[in-house]
């Protein structure tokens, strides 16, 4: 194995070590040498033994994925690229639906279930992260909005800055009454209420003062309770002339209860969603959305991960980790077809 090391580091230009880390997955290599290095690796067709690697390090070679719904195209997502960007490291995936249970996230921090893992990628929805680090037993790395408190590596979008970029936009549009679909008072997690930090912080900038009255509570983020919402909004003739909704099901369920009202989308209506999911670009109209770099999520926490277990002794403090966003223009805002 050292002779096909050597001879991929002569290659690469780069020392013995270098490659060595590169195959680990360790940090401590630029990312232009880490990708000259993993190109030399394809191109050599080199595939280290994963297996011994890991019996001589006392690892599994396995990692967990904990999410709250396989269901969610937005979670659904997420783990498809962890589990690539997992494969590029000879990792396997476990992965482990939590519905945001805290019985079931205590019971996966601290190992039950009989699986051995070599650290845990979580996003959790009930737990906080004083009680996530005490009682994990593998290193962790947290993802979503739940702030990590400089207790563990965390990776997320800014979303109370993305959640006002999209208000701004319909407001920039010349919507007044603009509501928000999404609140959930009755949940731990900080989606929901980053989200409405960052509406509100929206409508004050334009000199419009927050109305609780278009400020709808939701029981889950999917398309029924956003129909549901939609319906309430109308019903208490609070009519906006425009919609953020804090995820993209919850919008698609707006649209079809503005639709099934006789609203013009976005003639009468205008309608911004959030997560970048594939269904909203087939919407119709197209769906203007809040664009999460999902796989920058999936690699940033895999390399987390990875310095976290085959570097345990490196004293680094925990990683607090702001992902980019975007917000892509469609039709129900507006914008060209």
């Amino acid at each position: 194995m050292s002779s096909r090391l050597k001879d991929v580091a002569a290659r690469a230009g780069v020392s013995i070590r270098t490659v060595s880390n590169v195959v680990s997955g360790s940090a401590g290599v630029a990312e232009e040498t880490r990708a000259r290095v993993q190109r030399v690796l394809d191109e050599m067709g080199y595939r280290p033994n994963q297996a011994a690697r890991n019996l001589r390090g006392g690892r599994t070679g396995l990692i967990g994925l904990a999410i709250p719904e396989l269901h969610s195209p937005y979670f659904a997502e997420i783990a498809g690229l962890v589990v690539e960007a997992a494969a590029q490291r000879s990792w396997t995936v476990v992965i482990d639906q939590t519905h945001g249970d805290p019985g079931a996230e205590r019971r996966l921090l601290e190992g039950t279930g009989g699986r051995l893992v070599d650290g845990l990628i979580i996003s959790p929805w009930s737990i906080g992260p004083e009680e996530l680090t005490e009682r994990a037993r593998v290193p962790l790395v947290l993802l979503g909005e739940r702030a990590a408190q400089g207790l563990a590596d965390h990776v997320a979008v800014d979303n109370t800055l993305a959640a006002e970029e999209a208000t701004a936009h319909l407001l920039a549009a010349g919507r007044r009454r603009v509501a928000a679909i999404g609140l959930q008072p009755h949940l731990g997690n900080g989606t929901a209420s980053q989200r409405l930090t960052g509406y509100r912080n929206a409508l004050r900038k334009a000199g419009i003062a927050p109305d609780p009255a278009l400020e709808k509570a939701v029981t889950a983020l999917h398309r029924g309770d956003g129909a549901d919402a939609m319906a309430a909004l109308l019903r208490d003739d609070a009519r906006p002339d425009a919609v953020f909704a804090f995820t993209d099901e919850l919008a698609l369920g707006a649209l079809h209860s503005a639709g099934a009202s006789g609203l013009r989308v976005p003639q009468d209506l205008a309608l911004v969603g959030f997560d970048g999911i594939e269904d909203a670009r087939y919407a119709n109209p197209a769906l203007t959305t809040v664009v999460p770099d999902k796989r920058q999520i999936a690699e940033r926490a895999l390399q987390c991960l990875a310095d976290r277990v085959y570097s345990p002794t490196t004293a680094v403090p925990p990683l607090d980790i702001v992902v980019p966003h975007s917000l892509e223009v469609r039709a129900s805002s507006g914008g060209a077809s």
